[in-house]
This record gives C-alpha cells, structure tokens and sequence, in this order.
C-alpha cells in the first residue's frame, strides 16, 4: 500500500477532516422504489461553456452517446475518454461537464464521456458494451478527429470497474493503443467472494448490475478475477483510493493483481478520505486532482 505523501497532505487531511465531520455518510438506494425517487429528485446537470458536443457514435455496428469538449485555442494534447460513477444505476456524463471542462482548460486535453446504460433496466453487460464500443471508436479516429495519437482513460467509482473491463476487451482483441488509465476508487470484485468483496455484498446496486448473470466472477464484471495472462501488457495505470473507503482493500486487491502481471500500477491512498472524495470540496481532493493531473500530463503529452 502506498500512501499519497503522508507528509505534506497532513494539513489538508485535518481540513478535510472538519469537512468530513458535519457531513452523514452516504449510501446509494437500496431498491428500485428508492433509485426511482433519487433520480426524480436529482438535480439538473450544471452547464459549461463552450457546451459540450453531443453526439452518437457507433463501432462495429453498435453505437453510444458521447459528450465531446476540446480545448478553445490549441490542438489537443491528448484525449480522455471519460467514464462517470453512479453505481452503475445512477450518473450521466452530463453530470461530469464541469470536471471534464476543467480537465480540457488546465491540461489541454480532450475529454469524451460515455453516456452508457444504466442498470437495472439494462443490467451487465450493457454498460461494458458501450464503452468498449466508445473506446474503440476513439482509438479509430483519435488522430483524425482530434489530431492526436494519445488517449488515456478515466472513471470514477463505478466509471473505474467499467474502464479496467474496457482494457480487458480491448486487450482481447489487440487494440489497445492507450497510455494509460486513471481508476479512482472503483469495485473489483462485484462476486462477493473474495474478503474485500464480501465487504458489499449486501448492496442493492450489485443485484441491479449483475442480474442474472450466470458467474459475477466473470472479470467482465468482477475484472480483480482476470488471467494474469489477460492482465498482461495492459497501459499504466493509477489507482486513487481514500484510506477510508469501503472499497480500499479491493483496490488493493486489484493493485496486487496488475502487478503480479507486469503492468505499472501507481496505488496512492490518501489518509482519512472516504469514497467519493475527489469530488467533495475539501484540499485533500484538490490534492489528488493535481497529482491526477500531473499523471496524466506525462502521459498525454
């Protein structure tokens, strides 16, 4: 396990901290009945500008909305194919323009964040499937659209899971011209059976996602299960994990798993920080913003 500089994240972990106390931890809806209500009740997505271009793409016969922004006034450096959290059941890449207009202006990157089904009225594998299908679009015409050969991925939470089986099928089918990828604190293990998994066996959102599949241990849903094999020669990866989160010891558990393949894995843990912590106002996520940034940066440009 390695730790985000301990040292200098000490004054903003205790800031973080007073943040964190007047604030109840949350929990997703634990029923259909409870995910209809938080989605009628979910605000309207805040707006950028320039806004983003919205549009569907299609490979190989299958097509997926995306939400394109570019830098104002200078090619690309890269692109970043974003992946938005929610639990697989809630989330859009609406909800994901500001960060991404952020990452456009301060890195002079690209972003495009898929807009995949959600659970549980398109359960696995719905959702692989349309970001398999936005990636392999992106690798096709990067260089075309955007003038640039570098793209890199992003998820957040459950966008993590989804962009670690986006590798694995692109792996599998020898197109994996990525530089690499950034998970912040996704699931690994959706089986329930491994000690991390066990940790949330008991949530909602694993029944709306996996359904009826046959084996969660498929790493198409569980990716901690996949052959080193099929681990091997996937791109750098950073792994972004609060010493707090639930989810911890299961990106700990996936950590292990690319390293014991060979693939260059940048676990950093940041002290007293729950999940979700990198969108939360508080200097311990602008912390591993920068740190993400910097990631990045040295492998887009």
């Amino acid at each position: 396990m390695e730790w985000a500089g301990p040292e200098r994240l000490a004054a903003a972990a205790k800031t973080s901290r007073e943040f964190y106390a007047g604030r109840a931890p949350g929990r997703g809806p634990r029923s259909a009945a409870e995910l209809a209500a938080v989605r009628a009740a979910a605000p309207a997505p805040a707006s950028v500008a320039p806004p983003p271009v919205v549009e569907v793409v299609e490979a190989d016969g299958h097509r997926v909305g995306v939400r394109i922004q570019v830098p104002r006034d200078r090619p690309a450096a890269g692109v970043l194919l974003e992946l938005h959290g929610g639990g697989f059941y809630l989330g859009s890449a609406a909800a994901s323009d500001v960060r991404n207009r952020r990452l456009v202006d301060d890195l002079g990157v690209a972003v495009a964040s898929v807009d995949y089904r959600l659970a549980p009225e398109h359960p696995w594998p719905a959702a692989p499937e349309d970001c398999e299908a936005a990636a392999q679009w992106l690798t096709e015409v990067a260089t075309t659209r955007f003038g640039t050969d570098r793209i890199a991925l992003i998820g957040f939470s459950a966008g993590s899971t989804l962009a670690m089986t986006t590798l694995l099928r692109l792996r599998e089918r020898a197109r994996l011209p990525i530089a690499g990828a950034v998970l912040q604190f996704g699931t690994y293990d959706l089986s329930g059976t491994t000690e991390a998994g066990r940790l949330i066996d008991n949530e909602w959102f694993l029944d709306a996602y996996a359904a009826d599949a046959p084996d969660r241990t498929d790493p198409d849903l569980s990716p901690v299960f996949a052959a080193v094999t099929d681990l091997a020669a996937l791109p750098p990866v950073l792994m972004v994990v609060g010493a707090d989160d639930i989810l911890l010891h299961d990106n700990v558990a996936m950590a292990e798993r690319l390293r014991d393949a060979g693939v260059r894995v940048d676990l950093r843990v940041y002290p007293e920080a729950p999940h979700g912590f990198t969108a939360h106002p508080t200097p311990l996520a602008g912390a591993a913003q920068d740190e993400i940034d910097a990631w990045l940066t040295e492998r887009l440009q």
